[in-house]
C-alpha cells in the first residue's frame, strides 16, 4: 500500500523531458505530436496565451509536468523503450473508448487515463 502511494512519480527520466529540473516542452511535445492548439485545447488556455518562456501561464506549466511524468511513467513501464512508448501513446485502446492515450490528453482526459496507467502498472506488479 505505501508504495503505491509513490507509484505515481515515474522513478526515472527515460525519456531525457526535464532539464535542472524543468520540463523540457519541445520534447514533451514531440512525443504527444502536439502544436499549439492542441495545447490550448488540452490546458484550455487561449491559443495566443500559449508560450514557453518566463511568463508561461501556470496552467500550461503545471500540464507539462504532468505529461511529462505521465509520458515517464509508460516509458518505465516498457523498460525505458522509446519507440514502444510512442507507439503505445499514439495507438487507440479499446479499453479508452477507442482513443489514443494522445488523444485522451489533447482531450482534457488526463485525470482518467493518469488512472488507468496507476492501475495497469499496479496489475503487473502482482
Amino acid at each position: 500500500m505505501a508504495s503505491q502511494l509513490f507509484d505515481t512519480v515515474a522513478k526515472e527520466d527515460h525519456l531525457s523531458l526535464y532539464e535542472n529540473g524543468k520540463p523540457k516542452h519541445s520534447r514533451i511535445f514531440k512525443y504527444l505530436d502536439f502544436n499549439k492548439n492542441d495545447v490550448a485545447k488540452a490546458t484550455g488556455v487561449a491559443k495566443n496565451s500559449i508560450r514557453y518562456d518566463y511568463r508561461i501561464p501556470a496552467e500550461v506549466r503545471d500540464r507539462l509536468k504532468e505529461w511529462a511524468n505521465l509520458l515517464n511513467l509508460v516509458a518505465g513501464f516498457f523498460g525505458g523503450d522509446e519507440e514502444k512508448t510512442v507507439q503505445w501513446i499514439m495507438t487507440p485502446n479499446p479499453m479508452l473508448g477507442d482513443f489514443s492515450p494522445r488523444d485522451m490528453i489533447r482531450l482534457g482526459r488526463y485525470k482518467k487515463l493518469i488512472k488507468f496507467i496507476l492501475t495497469a502498472i499496479d496489475e503487473n506488479k502482482a
